[in-house]
């Protein structure tokens, strides 16, 4: 399948944390994406941009926490995730060494 646009707006970007680099032996790959998108349509994407197999796909919403700036009161925005379980043999290189 060829990626369209609508592919590259669901992933925005990898996420490359200590949690995501562990996870990375468990060839799990973790994604933020549009807050809209779902289980299938991330899937799908992944598939189309990375050439892979996808096993599975959990998504997760953090909520954007209160923060307080020169005494003001604001609120972070919220993410979504996505925690995508690759098929044996896939790997997708997000700059995470491991």
């Amino acid at each position: 399948m060829k990626p369209t646009a609508e592919h590259y707006d669901l992933i925005r970007r990898p996420l490359v944390t200590e949690k995501s680099t562990m996870a990375s032996s468990f060839n799990t790959v973790l994604f933020e994406t549009h807050p809209d998108a779902d289980k299938r349509k991330i899937k799908e994407a992944v598939e189309a941009i990375f050439s892979v197999k996808v096993k599975s796909v959990n998504t997760l919403i953090l909520k954007g926490k209160k923060v307080r700036f020169r005494g003001r009161i604001g609120q972070r925005k919220k993410i979504k995730k996505a925690l995508v379980r690759l098929e044996e043999g896939y790997t997708i290189d997000t700059g995470v060494s491991g």
